[in-house]
């Protein structure tokens, strides 16, 4: 079965010594679906976020993140500035087709994120290992 190259969605993954919890309910009250929000065992706290509503390409659902970020004042701006990751995931499932498969960021976009201190990381997921909705399989057990 020959499966298309395609964007899967962009998350943003928030690292912190401080708690995100009051961070991601600003984001959720904005339509920003929170993935998990944790404090992990050595005490730092991370969180990975999505966009309710999902695009075809990524940089309508930057944008709709960079929107709520832009708008955050005060203790969410202060627990913004908290944080020591602040990064953009785009994530697409190769595919076997087409031959070529492109995505852009506007230069706009890329400067709002630079002025957030919004890095950028990009994730390819081999079309076997992935179902259609993005969600990672198992490998195939070997012999």
């Amino acid at each position: 079965m020959t499966r298309k190259a395609e964007y899967l969605n962009t998350d943003l993954d928030l690292g912190s010594a401080q708690s995100l919890e009051a961070l991601a309910g600003a984001f959720r009250s904005q339509g920003v679906v929170s993935l998990h929000v944790e404090q992990r065992d050595d005490g730092r706290w991370f969180a990975t976020l999505e966009t309710g509503e999902q695009f075809s390409e990524p940089e309508p659902n930057i944008t709709a993140f960079l929107n709520v970020i832009e708008a955050f004042a005060g203790p969410l701006r202060e627990s913004w500035l908290a944080c020591d990751v602040r990064e953009c995931n785009i994530g697409y499932d190769c595919g076997d087709e087409p031959w070529a498969f492109s995505h852009g960021l506007t230069a706009a976009t890329l400067a709002r994120m630079g002025a957030l201190g919004i890095s950028l990381r990009i994730t390819l997921y081999p079309a076997e290992q992935t179902d259609h909705a993005g969600a990672l399989r198992p490998p195939p057990a070997t012999r």
